[in-house]
């Protein structure tokens, strides 16, 4: 049979009090009776002596029978319950009073006699000549003949007749009131106790009902309302189920976000693939069937049209390389195989060299680029590599969504320990209903897909590796504008880099 933390509890703890209950009985009924044998004993700790003075039991010829029937005979009448007894100088009995076949034992332990005649304290027991085992308290005095010690008077102050009537008693009212009592307070104390774990423990049976209504399969409940207890630094002055409920709680808290985050990645990634799917197939059937048509119609082609056709299939060849490098390097910088290098180095030098790379392209779309240094602008700690990266996409997205004419300008400015860093351009910019996962998933501006969605989101993780993130602001009067900062110290760029790693290491969400 199985029982409940509670069910064991009680049992135990019902268990227990029995046993204290049955130990205070015990203990309380020895300490009336080793109280009630001391006062019996300093009562008449000196009958013993007075007999022995006042009652000639002994002589030069021995004992005197005649005088210890009388003594028996007036000790039965003033005090029926002593026995009286002679013992030589070896404990032997020599003389008794005992009707035949009671005297169990012939010889006394004379310790006990030598204790008492010491003034040890009480009560001290001694050897009962009726019983083989039985020990009972007593008086003795030695007995003396021409003033040698010739034995030991040996008197037990509790007879035969005196344990027959307390045998007969045994179930006396003041016993049975006492009895009483203790069961009364036992059963208080066990309806308290199981009141009290009936209390302390309907917090576990709470918890235990949540836990086993969690389904850990299915998708989460509702995330519970927090609490002023699930805060960290409230868990210190509560009881440990309370600190427990208040982990489950948080635990299923983040199982929820865990499980929603889940989700929405794989949708992200499944949206990724589609689009991936629709921004490749567009030009792999353009460079298929320029290609068939270079296989066809070889003959007949014109010099001219045979290098438009090579031309166009080679430009959509490029769209579909350059589409497949930014999926390979999206993967290698979500799944862990690219950690940031830090170095210190140069922002204006690295955009002088961004602008290089974009000038022909700028003039060829009559695109104006624009740079705006604060004065003394730091050098800041990061992997260079990454963020040129960083700075190519954002400029390629800005000039191929930039009207003619127009404008792509990128701003330095210093903001405390970091540098910030702006570009924007002169282009439509992004409707507000886009903005929500701007930088996860695909987008189109004027029937144009950018890249995919894969150059911003490339962006987006390689900050997030350097523990920075990319900001879509709203300027008026200009188009897309992105915002992003550096940090200008090496303790700084390294202690954010290694908490992003730990947070967005592999299995982590």
């Amino acid at each position: 049979m199985r029982l409940t933390l509670s069910q064991r509890l009680s049992a135990v703890f019902a268990l227990l009090l029995l046993v204290c209950s049955g130990t205070s009985v015990w203990m309380q009924v020895r300490s009336n009776t080793m109280h009630e044998l001391e006062v019996v004993q300093g009562l008449s700790r000196d009958l013993a002596r007075h007999i022995a003075r006042d009652t000639q039991l002994m002589d030069a010829n021995g004992l005197k029978p005649e005088a210890l029937r009388m003594l028996f005979s007036q000790l039965m009448l003033v005090n029926p319950s002593v026995e009286v007894y002679l013992l030589d100088n070896q404990g032997r009995v020599v003389g008794n009073a005992a009707p035949e076949g009671h005297l169990r034992r012939e010889q006394v332990d004379l310790a006990p006699v030598q204790r008492l005649l010491n003034d040890e304290p009480l009560p001290i027991l001694g050897d009962d000549p009726r019983s083989l085992q039985g020990r009972k308290v007593f008086s003795a005095a030695p007995l003396k003949v021409n003033g040698q010690q010739a034995g030991y008077l040996y008197v037990v102050l509790l007879s035969e007749e005196h344990d027959r009537l307390a045998e007969r008693g045994a179930t006396s009212a003041a016993l049975n009131t006492a009895l009483w009592s203790i069961d009364m307070v036992a059963l208080l104390c066990l309806i308290a106790g199981l009141t009290a774990f009936t209390l302390i423990t309907r917090p576990l049976r709470q918890l235990t009902d949540t836990v086993a209504h969690f389904d850990i399969d299915g998708a989460p409940a509702a995330p519970p309302l927090p609490t002023p207890s699930d805060k960290p630094d409230s868990l210190a002055g509560q009881d440990e189920i309370a600190t427990l409920d208040a982990a489950f709680r948080q635990m299923q808290k983040r199982l929820g976000e865990q499980w929603r985050s889940l989700t929405r990645q794989d949708q992200e990634r499944r949206e990724l693939v589609a689009n991936i799917s629709h921004d490749l197939r567009t030009p792999l059937a353009s460079l298929h069937g320029y290609l068939e048509t270079l296989s066809l119609k070889d003959a007949s082609l014109t010099p001219d049209e045979r290098r438009r056709y090579l031309g166009i299939a080679l430009d959509q060849s490029r769209k579909v390389g350059g589409l497949a490098q930014s999926l390979l390097e999206l993967v290698r910088l979500e799944h862990g195989f690219v950690q940031p290098v830090l170095e210190r180095f140069s922002l204006t030098d690295l955009v002088q060299d961004i602008f290089q790379k974009f000038e022909l392209a700028a003039e060829a779309r009559q695109v104006h680029l624009k740079a705006s240094f604060a004065p003394k602008v730091s050098g800041v700690w990061a992997d260079l590599g990454l963020i040129e990266r960083v700075l190519t996409n954002l400029f390629d997205n800005a000039l191929r969504h930039t009207p003619i004419g127009g404008m792509v300008e990128i701003r330095l400015v210093p903001q405390g320990g970091f540098v910030e860093i702006t570009v924007s351009d002169s282009g439509p910019g992004i409707a507000a209903e886009l903005r929500d996962g701007l930088f996860l998933r695909p987008f189109n501006i004027g029937g144009a897909r950018r890249d995919g969605g894969l150059g911003l989101r490339i962006v987006q993780r390689i900050l997030e590796l350097h523990g920075r993130e990319i900001r879509l602001l709203d300027v008026p009067g200009q188009g897309a504008t992105f915002c992003f900062s550096l940090p200008v110290d090496e303790d700084t760029a390294t202690t954010l880099a290694v908490r992003s790693m730990n947070l967005n290491s592999p299995g982590k969400t």
